[in-house]
């Protein structure tokens, strides 16, 4: 699958990209700076120049206009980043794995978005892009290196099914992620700042946690 990453270039942006890169889907990292991407791209596959990696650089457009777009930009300009490319976005799932935090003193804390959440603010201007939520828990270490096997559970928020059943498919193509259908993205404020407790725990015990759920039902493979 084309999958385009709209603000890849940070840490978390460029992991779930290479990750993805690794499983054989085509990606396109995008950002403001063209020029900026394409050299990070260009990194990387020096890095890991024993991959066969689908990986590019290019604009906020250029990912924007992939199959499959993940929105990883700051989470303060998220909306209006989305927003100038809803003609590119229309009608496409647009996975949000944005969250709105505050660092206070040693302290990471959740805020509120006026609509709950960064996936129902994305969702309230952009009515024709199916918008979830998903890899907001992912230590990006670890996630970006590939040669680190990943064991996690991904959780999925969605208003529609196609939405989360699109985001699934393509979590499970990596081999030790699980996806979590949580509900319509009424759920997304609290699968949000649950990552602000996830950091503080790295913080306090230096280490990089992942999500686990027990006693789940598996069905086809999925999480019912």
């Amino acid at each position: 699958m084309k999958i385009g990453i709209i603000g890849g270039t940070g840490p978390a942006g460029q992991s779930v990209g290479l990750r993805l890169a690794s499983m054989g889907h085509q990606i396109t990292i995008g950002s403001r700076d063209s020029d900026r991407s394409t050299n990070l791209v260009e990194g990387l596959l020096a890095k890991w120049s024993t991959h066969d990696l689908a990986f590019t650089g290019g604009s906020n457009v250029d990912a924007a206009s992939c199959d499959l777009v993940v929105l990883a930009t700051p989470w303060e300009g998220s909306v209006a980043a989305a927003l100038s490319l809803s003609s590119q976005l229309e009608g496409k799932v647009l996975v949000s794995m944005v969250n709105a935090l505050a660092k206070v003193g040693d302290e990471f804390q959740a805020l509120v978005p006026s609509r709950g959440s960064i996936a129902a603010s994305l969702q309230g201007v952009l009515p024709k892009t199916m918008v979830t939520t998903a890899f907001q828990h992912l230590p990006a270490r670890e996630l970006g290196d590939l040669n680190m096997p990943m064991q996690a559970d991904v959780m999925v928020c969605s208003d529609t099914a196609e939405g989360a059943e699109i985001v699934s498919s393509v979590i499970s193509s990596v081999p030790g992620l699980r996806p979590v259908h949580c509900g319509s993205l009424a759920s997304a404020n609290a699968v949000e700042a649950l990552t602000a407790v996830l950091l503080n725990i790295n913080i306090r015990y230096k280490s990089h946690v992942s999500l686990q759920l027990s006693g789940l039902k598996e069905i086809g493979g999925l999480t019912a």
